[in-house]
């Protein structure tokens, strides 16, 4: 298949995502997380294109679309008929690493993109104040710093994964995963409440930015909701 024909492919989920955006879920990171089966897709909180020219409409339409609608889908499937089927999708994310791989892996994929969602938004603020404001500084020196850190985590992570800012016990600290997984899984390399997370998986980025990544995790901070970060750090 030619890069035509693939963009072809994609686009067709257009439509099908624009009609799920419109459903009326609840839910958000946390809410989600003491759902149990079957599991549902919150709505977007502003408009496919909202994020342009950091993310096009396009990429948010196909990720929101038919990624993360896939990861919903998937992961009821998987749960179906099985112990994971009264578990909330919390109790699965503990013990990851005990659970099938496509539980793992979906019901990883589902509580990532909703918090991935929630910590972007249109027209933020530049930068971080208050207390984000603070512990950044406190714990990595300035801002600039923190997204050098940030970015190298995001850049050198291999293949497809994550990058994390996270909370523990006031303090913060920067890290990566693999593929789905997250920090409030136990097979996971860093630890701590999410507060901040950026996706790198190619189908994030690759219709806009094709391989480069660093552009895309520059163009990030731009829709950063610092708001929303805060609001994930008081809870921490």
């Amino acid at each position: 298949m030619n890069r035509t024909d693939f963009l072809r492919t994609l686009a067709g989920g257009t439509i099908a995502a624009g009609a799920f955006a419109n459903q009326t879920f609840a839910g958000s990171p946390n809410t989600i997380l003491a759902e149990t089966a079957p599991f549902k897709q919150a709505p977007l909180p502003y408009d496919f294109g909202a994020l342009e020219p950091s993310i096009d409409k396009m990429t948010m339409e196909i990720h929101y679309g038919k990624h993360h609608a896939a990861y919903v889908k998937n992961l009821n499937d998987a749960v179906k008929g099985t112990e994971y089927e009264k578990k909330s999708l919390e109790d699965i994310l503990k013990s990851a690493g005990k659970a099938p791989a496509a539980i793992r892996n979906n019901g990883g994929g589902h509580w990532n993109h909703t918090f991935f969602w929630e910590v972007m938004g249109p027209k933020k603020a530049a930068a971080p104040t208050g207390a984000v404001a603070d512990a950044i500084n406190a714990q990595f020196g300035s801002m600039d710093k923190m997204k050098e850190e940030f970015a190298k985590a995001a850049t050198t992570r291999f293949g497809s994964g994550w990058a994390w800012l996270v909370a523990n016990g006031g303090k913060l600290s920067i890290g990566s995963t693999p593929n789905q997984d997250n920090p409030l899984m136990d097979v996971s390399d860093i630890k701590g409440t999410p507060i901040l997370a950026l996706d790198v998986w190619e189908h994030a980025y690759y219709l806009h930015y094709q391989n480069k990544r660093p552009d895309y995790i520059k163009a990030f901070w731009d829709v950063v909701n610092w708001e929303k970060v805060a609001a994930n750090m008081k809870k921490a």
